[in-house]
């Protein structure tokens, strides 16, 4: 594995971990509202 390969692709795969992180955190909140106002989160 090549050590360039590494330093382009670790960024990159941290923000997609972080907004990833975010993304589940919003939904078990209910802050999603990706299917309509209500949010999508099931336990409500």
């Amino acid at each position: 594995m090549d050590l360039r390969v590494l330093i382009v692709l670790g960024p990159i795969v941290l923000v997609v971990l972080w907004a990833a992180f975010n993304l589940g955190k919003a939904m078990i909140k209910g802050e999603a509202s990706l299917f309509g106002k209500q949010g999508n989160n099931p336990f409500q």
